[in-house]
């Protein structure tokens, strides 16, 4: 990036609250030399977020290093889930590295065997093996593994068919993207693997028809029997929008899985650990899954992931046969561990809840008045989407639009990440779940100030 192609510093809005804080120019001109050597030495894909130089991070805020504060809506893509900069956790993470382990592969750890104890005793039956690993990517291509090595055991070579779901997100790896919905993110690929299929997700917006006859219909048209599929995969709200199935959509799929003998995997990688209100995203179904995938708030700071499941597929691997370089790292086992305790201690998930009922009531609001801007608002607990759609074409979205609203909310003190889902529509809300609702109502009244202002430059420009 050349120096004239940086973004160009402008003139904001002073802002000073008890959350917030805008004292600079915005893009701050002296944080052009880091953007600049970033886009010079880093790959561009990196590139999209708003221009905000993390320095420190505390509880709900961010800061950068010349004087700006965010309330933070990010969470890191939702990884801060016990507020950032826990000193329980730096104190873990501290204590570990002090005691001189900082990694041990896979031969055995106490603190390795202690984390999956405490995990494992948490989970209902049947999900009572766990293999740590790094990456919420990682847990999904085990989960294929996995699947397709039971899906031979109880049925042969043929059953090998993984079903997920369109336009879902699974991750950045080979198997992991081809289990997603997302075609752009495949193109490179170029042979797909035949064993991959996709069925719409009955989000009730982009697809109206939320009956679990279409997920039977679309395989059927797609020339798979139930004889052929060995899992059933989704996430447990689609990443994109934060939509959530229909219950007895979820439990339908569960007994059509029990039936055929095949597994139902939730990705729980955004969604566990009190993000929806629940310790685990999947009990607002009613049901349990077979195989379920975790990552991002496991640890609310260091890389380290996990799967955990039915011990018979889990053991499918013999020794040997399934590992992973960093899989249960000392000092991630110690974060994870403390990061643990504080979610269970101070009832986060309790307190997604609470605040997840104020910011959904809110963001109805807004939706209602904004009804040609917003087309859906999904979600449950501290992670919603606000669907942004082109007025006169409910069903037609407005990334462009999004864009502007994000951008706009972070020059006022609000952060959050760039647009996701389709074409880039969705503005995705997740604070941690330590937000006060003080805090919390302070950011609705912003989001509603700049849907405003966007809506209203928009109108003028027609």
């Amino acid at each position: 990036m050349s120096q004239s192609s940086l973004p160009v510093p402008r003139d904001v809005a002073r802002v000073e609250t008890k959350y917030r804080r805008i004292v600079t120019q915005f893009p701050v001109p002296e944080s052009l030399p880091v953007l600049e050597k970033l886009d010079r030495y880093e790959l561009r894909a990196m590139g999209g977020q708003p221009p905000v130089i993390w320095d420190r991070a505390e509880g709900f805020q961010v800061y950068d290093p010349y004087g700006n504060m965010w309330l933070d809506w990010s969470s890191g893509v939702l990884i801060t889930n016990a507020g950032h900069g826990r000193k329980e956790i730096a104190g873990a993470i501290a204590a570990q590295a002090e005691h001189g382990l900082l990694t041990n592969y896979c031969f055995p750890s106490e603190i390795r065997a202690r984390l999956c104890e405490r995990f494992v005793e948490l989970m209902p039956e049947p999900l009572k093996k766990i293999f740590l690993l790094t990456t919420g990517s990682e847990t999904v291509e085990f989960a294929i593994k996995a699947a397709r090595m039971h899906g031979r055991e109880v049925g042969g070579p043929s059953k090998h068919v993984v079903v997920s779901y369109e336009k879902a997100f699974h991750g950045r790896t080979l198997g992991s993207q081809q289990a997603g919905g997302i075609p752009a993110l495949k193109d490179w690929i170029g042979n797909l693997d035949p064993g991959f299929v996709q069925v719409p997700f009955p989000d009730g917006f982009w697809t109206r028809d939320t009956s679990f006859e279409l997920f039977e219909k679309t395989l059927a048209e797609q020339g798979v029997a139930p004889s052929q599929v060995c899992a059933v995969m989704l996430e447990t709200y689609q990443g994109g929008t934060a939509a959530f199935a229909p219950v007895d959509y979820v439990q339908q799929l569960r007994a059509w899985c029990d039936k055929n003998n095949v597994l139902l995997v939730f990705d729980e990688v955004q969604a566990a650990f009190g993000r929806c209100g629940k310790m685990w995203g999947f009990e607002h179904y009613g049901v349990v899954p077979d195989l379920t995938t975790w990552g991002k708030g496991i640890s609310s700071s260091l890389p380290i992931s996990a799967i955990v499941g039915r011990p018979d597929v889990m053991d499918l691997p013999v020794p040997g046969s399934a590992s992973s370089t960093h899989t249960g790292n000392p000092i991630c086992c110690a974060a994870a561990l403390a990061n643990l305790d504080v979610i269970l201690n101070e009832d986060l998930a309790g307190n997604a809840a609470r605040m997840g009922a104020i910011l959904h009531e809110q963001l109805e609001a807004l939706r209602a008045k904004f009804p040609d801007h917003i087309g859906a608002v999904r979600g449950k607990g501290l992670v919603a989407g606000v669907i942004c759609v082109e007025p006169g074409a409910p069903e037609k979205p407005n990334g462009a639009f999004a864009h502007e609203v994000v951008w706009n909310c972070v020059e006022k003190g609000l952060l959050m990440f760039a647009p996701v889902g389709y074409m880039g529509s969705t503005v995705k809300i997740c604070p941690p779940l330590t937000i006060t609702e003080e805090a919390l109502r302070e950011g609705c009244t912003v989001l509603t100030e700049t849907f405003a202002e966007v809506a209203a430059k928009r109108a003028a420009a027609v």
